[in-house]
C-alpha cells in the first residue's frame, strides 16, 4: 500500500525540519515515520503521538517533561532522543533510526529461546534499565514490544517515559491494558504504585516468556490476568520446561516475588545476578551480546513497531572489570570473582555473534508477511470478528462506545485503523457502537426549583422554561411535572421544562352572582366578604375583588368581593316586563352546574346560547353560571361559565 496516499504526513515537512519520507509503523499510542532531518542531513525516526492523546493537555505537559528528562540520557542500549516539538496538532519525538525487529517479533517467529540466548538478550535490557534507575527514571512498561533488536545484533530499550505521560490522561484505553497487563506487578495492579522494583518484576516476566515461549498467566479478560498477578506466585520456568537450569528458576523467582521487598532493589542488582547465571551455563550455547555498563544516565523513549527505531553506533568499548555488563556491540567480557578473560575467546565469540546475527536477522525478515487491516467499520461486530480472524489477526473486543449515527452492535472503529499495514498475527482491537446515548429524565417532582435544577444538571440535562400552574394539591414552589415527562429517555444535553406549583390562586369572580360566588369560594376553602357598593342593571353581581385574579394565595385566606347593590324587591332581567316575557320569543337557559365544561358548552350552544368560559379554580367542571339555569332569555344570549 502506498502510505503517501493514505497518510497526510507523508511527504510533508514537519516543524520546518523533518521531511517525512514514509510510515514505518502505527501503534496504539503513536505512528512512527522515517524522516530526513534537513538541517543536519541525517535520517531519523519521528514518532508522532495520536490525536486522541494530544487533545488531553495533561498528557502533552507530562509528555514534554518526560521527553526532556529522557533526552538528557545517553546509553548504548537505549534509543537516543534527538529532539521534541509540536507542529500544529502534531506532538512528536525525533530519535535515532535503524531497521530491525522487536523482541515480540522474534517470539512470534521462533517461540521459546535457549536458556543462554534468552539471558544474552536480557542482559543488555537490564543494563539499560539499570542506568535509568540510577538516574531516578522508571520505565513502567517493560515488555517484548519495547525491546528492539538492531540488524547488527545490538539490543535497544524504547518508550521510556511514555507510560508515565499516559498516566496523566483521562482516557481509558482498553487496548493498552490488554497489551501490558501480562507484565504488571502486583502493586501496579492494586494501587498503581511504581518504582525500580516494578521494572524488575516485568523483566522477570519477560525472561520467563523468553525461556518458555508464553506468559505465566493467561485469561479470557485482563481482569482475570491481573487477579493472578496479585494472588498467585509466578511459576518457575522448569515447571513448564523440565530440565531448565536451576539458576534461571532462581533468577525468575527472585525477580517476580509478589512482595517488592523480596525482589532485587533495581535492574542493576538483577543484572549482576543474570551475568552470574550466564557464567554458569555451558559455553557452547554461544556468547552473550553487548551489555553496556550501567550509566548514571538513563534510557530514551522510542517507538513500538515491527522495525526498530535505532541508528547503528560504531563504538565498542574495551572490556573491563565487571560491575555490570561491558558496553559495546561484542560479547560481554568480564572479570568476576578473580577471573580474567581470554582475548582469543573474545574474538571467537564476537565472530560467532556477528555471523548468527546476520543469518538470523535475514531469516527473520524473509519470514515477514504483511497484512492490511480491512475496512470493518459499519459491519456487525460478530461478522467483523470472523473476517479479521480469517485474515490472521488476534482479535480483541473493546468496550462499546455510544454514537448517534452508528447502529448498536456495528463496528465503530478499529485500532489500528483500516488500511494500516501490519505483520501477520497482529492484534486488532474492535470497538462496537452502543447506539445513541440516552439519559432518563430524573424524577424531580416535589422538589424546589433549585433542587430540581441541580438534579437535572447532574444527569447531563439543561433546564429551559419554568412555568407556574395553580394547584390545590401540590404545595406552592414545588415541581408538579416536567416536559418531557419523568423517566423518558432523551439525548444528553437536552432541554427540560419545569412546571412549578403556584399553589392556590384567586379565581376571577367578576360578573358572578352573589350566591354562586359565596358557594364557589367556600367550596374552595376561602372566606368570602361582601360589600354592596352601587346600583347596577345586574344587582348582586361581583364587580370587583381583592386580591386580584390569579394572585397566589393560601387556603383559608379572605377574599373581599364588591357587589352591585342588591334589590329588596323583585328584580327582573332587562328583557322581562312586569314579570311577563316581552314578545314571548324566549328560551330557557339549561342548568349546566357541575357538568363537564365541554359538555356544558355544547348543551348551551345547542339551545341557541352563546357561551363564555372563565377560569375559576380550574377543576374542569362548571362551578357557576350566569344567567342561572331555568331563566328565560332571548335566543343568542351569552351565558358565562366558571370552572
Amino acid at each position: 500500500m502506498d502510505t503517501a496516499l493514505t497518510d497526510p504526513l507523508v511527504g510533508k515537512l514537519l516543524d520546518g525540519r523533518y521531511r517525512v519520507e514514509s510510515r514505518i509503523a502505527r501503534g496504539g499510542m503513536a505512528t512512527v515515520y522515517l524522516a530526513l532531518d534537513v538541517r543536519l542531513d541525517r535520517t531519523v525516526a519521528v514518532k508522532v503521538m495520536h490525536r486522541s492523546l494530544v487533545e488531553d493537555p495533561s498528557f502533552v505537559r507530562r509528555f514534554i517533561g518526560e521527553a526532556k528528562s529522557v533526552a538528557s540520557l545517553s546509553h548504548p542500549n537505549v534509543v537516543q532522543v534527538f529532539d521534541q516539538g509540536t507542529d500544529g496538532d502534531n506532538v512528536y519525538l525525533s530519535m535515532e533510526y535503524v531497521p530491525g525487529r522487536t523482541l515480540r517479533d522474534v517470539l512470534r517467529t521462533r517461540g521459546r529461546l535457549p536458556a543462554r540466548e534468552a539471558l544474552e538478550l536480557m542482559i543488555p535490557v537490564l543494563a539499560a534499565l539499570g542506568s535509568a534507575h540510577q538516574a531516578g527514571l522508571i520505565h513502567r512498561d517493560v515488555k517484548p514490544e519495547n525491546v528492539l533488536l538492531a540488524d547488527d545484533g545490538r539490543v535497544k530499550v524504547v518508550d521510556f517515559g511514555l507510560a508515565r505521560a499516559i498516566e496523566a490522561t483521562s482516557q481509558t484505553r482498553t487496548g493498552v491494558m490488554i497489551g501490558t497487563i501480562g507484565y504488571m506487578s502486583p502493586e501496579q495492579v492494586t494501587s498503581g504504585a511504581t518504582d525500580a522494583r516494578t521494572d524488575v518484576y516485568a523483566a522477570g516476566i519477560m525472561l520467563f516468556e523468553l525461556l518458555t515461549g508464553r506468559q505465566p498467566y493467561e485469561g479470557e479478560t485482563p481482569m482475570s490476568v491481573a487477579y493472578r498477578h496479585v494472588h498467585d506466585t509466578v511459576p518457575v520456568p522448569s515447571a513448564l520446561l523440565p530440565g531448565s537450569p536451576p539458576s534461571l528458576d532462581t533468577l525468575v523467582a527472585h525477580a517476580t516475588a509478589r512482595d517488592p521487598a523480596h525482589r532485587p532493589a533495581d535492574a542493576t542488582a538483577l543484572l549482576v545476578a543474570a551475568v552470574e547465571a550466564h557464567r554458569t551455563l555451558p559455553r557452547e550455547s554461544g556468547p552473550v551480546p553487548s551489555a553496556p555498563a550501567a550509566s548514571p544516565r538513563g534510557p530514551v523513549p522510542g517507538a513500538q513497531s515491527n522495525h526498530t527505531l535505532i541508528q547503528p553506533r560504531g563504538d565498542v568499548p574495551t572490556a573491563g572489570p565487571l560491575t555490570g555488563p561491558a558496553a559495546g556491540a561484542g560479547p560481554v567480557t568480564h572479570r568476576a570473582r578473580g577471573r580474567g578473560f581470554s582475548p582469543s575467546w573474545f574474538v571467537a565469540g564476537l565472530a560467532v555473534v556477528m555471523v548468527i546475527a546476520v543469518g538470523v536477522t535475514g531469516w527473520l525478515f524473509s519470514q515477514n508477511t504483511s497484512v492490511t487491516v480491512p475496512l470493518l467499520v459499519g459491519k456487525n461486530i460478530a461478522v467483523a470478528e470472523t473476517e479479521a480472524r480469517r485474515l490472521g489477526f488476534i482479535v480483541e473486543i473493546g468496550k462499546q462506545e455510544h454514537d448517534e449515527k452508528m447502529p448498536k452492535g456495528s463496528v465503530l472503529r478499529t485500532e489500528p485503523a483500516a488500511g494500516t499495514e501490519t505483520d501477520g498475527k497482529s492484534r486488532l482491537l474492535l470497538i462496537a457502537s452502543a447506539g445513541p446515548k440516552r439519559v432518563a429524565v430524573p424524577n424531580v417532582v416535589g422538589l424546589s426549583e433549585a433542587e430540581a435544577r441541580t438534579r437535572i444538571a447532574a444527569a447531563g440535562l439543561i433546564v429551559d422554561r419554568v412555568r407556574k400552574l395553580a394547584s390545590e394539591t401540590v404545595p406552592r414552589g414545588q415541581v408538579m411535572r416536567t416536559s418531557p415527562a419523568v423517566g423518558n429517555p432523551v439525548r444528553e444535553g437536552s432541554k427540560i421544562d419545569l412546571m412549578m406549583s403556584a399553589g392556590l390562586v384567586t379565581p376571577d369572580l367578576k360578573g358572578m352572582l352573589r350566591d354562586q360566588a359565596d358557594a364557589f369560594l367556600r367550596g374552595a376553602g376561602f372566606v368570602p366578604e361582601f360589600v354592596e357598593q352601587t346600583d347596577s342593571a345586574q344587582p348582586c353581581t361581583v364587580i370587583a375583588q381583592d386580591p386580584q385574579p390569579n394572585a397566589e394565595i393560601d387556603r383559608g385566606a379572605t377574599i373581599r368581593l364588591t357587589l352591585s347593590q342588591c334589590s329588596n324587591g323583585e328584580w327582573h332581567w332587562p328583557w322581562e316586563i312586569n314579570g311577563e316575557n316581552a314578545g314571548g320569543n324566549f328560551v330557557v337557559v339549561p342548568n349546566v352546574m357541575f357538568k363537564d365544561v365541554k359538555a356544558a358548552r355544547d348543551e348551551l350552544r345547542a339551545s341557541g346560547m352563546k357561551v363564555h368560559v372563565r377560569k375559576g379554580l380550574g377543576r374542569g367542571r362548571v362551578l357557576a353560571q350566569r344567567p342561572p339555569g331555568g331563566q328565560q332569555v332571548p335566543p343568542g344570549t351569552e351565558v358565562t361559565l366558571w370552572h
